[in-house]
């Protein structure tokens, strides 16, 4: 299955709102970039994806905690939060497109959202805790927001430095990702 590239930050693609999907319209199309963006989250080991990373302006947006260590994906097709409660909650985030880089984020605790499913029927779901965290998230991409945003400007600016110069490392080979073949202990 092809995965797709993700668009890494900065990129002025993440100021712009993306379009509604018609599910009828769009038909294998929308299966076929559903399929990718799933494919892509496993790639890149994420838990959300919307469409806007991969530089589409579709409001879809792929979501999988992989709770136990299973697959269950959940897509979101023009995914909008309808109810957001008072109560807040904290969270570190990171994401896929701003590599080297995580700010803890405030966000509702709970929240409900309204979408469609593959098929078009309209749903309703209600997510809390760090569920809700993820889908406020990638919801935030499809309308031109990054999580950034939630920081203050000086700390956001002292993120984007540090991303700079994680990219660099990166480019330059000096990045050192542990796993089980890296060959020292961790």
């Amino acid at each position: 299955m092809p995965t797709l590239d993700l668009v890494i930050a900065p990129n002025p693609i993440f100021k712009q709102q993306a379009k509604p999907v018609d599910v009828k319209a769009e038909g294998a199309a929308l299966k076929t970039l559903i399929a990718d963006l799933l494919d892509t989250l496993y790639r890149e080991k994420g838990l959300g994806l919307a469409a806007t990373m991969v530089g589409i302006l579709k409001r879809v947006v792929v979501v999988d905690l992989m709770e136990d260590g299973k697959k269950s994906p959940k897509v979101y097709i023009n995914p909008e939060v309808i109810f957001a409660s008072d109560e807040m909650q904290d969270h570190v985030e990171a994401s896929l497109c701003y590599p080297g880089i995580e700010a803890t984020i405030t966000r509702p605790k709970h929240i409900k959202v309204s979408y469609l499913d593959e098929e078009g029927k309209a749903c309703v779901e209600e997510a809390e805790d760090f569920r809700a965290t993820v889908i406020q998230h990638e919801i935030d991409y499809l309308n031109g927001k990054i999580f950034l945003e939630y920081v203050k400007p000086v700390k956001r600016q002292m993120l984007m430095t540090k991303m700079q110069k994680y990219k660099k490392m990166l480019a330059k080979g000096h990045v050192h990702v542990h796993g089980p073949d890296c060959g020292h202990d961790h």
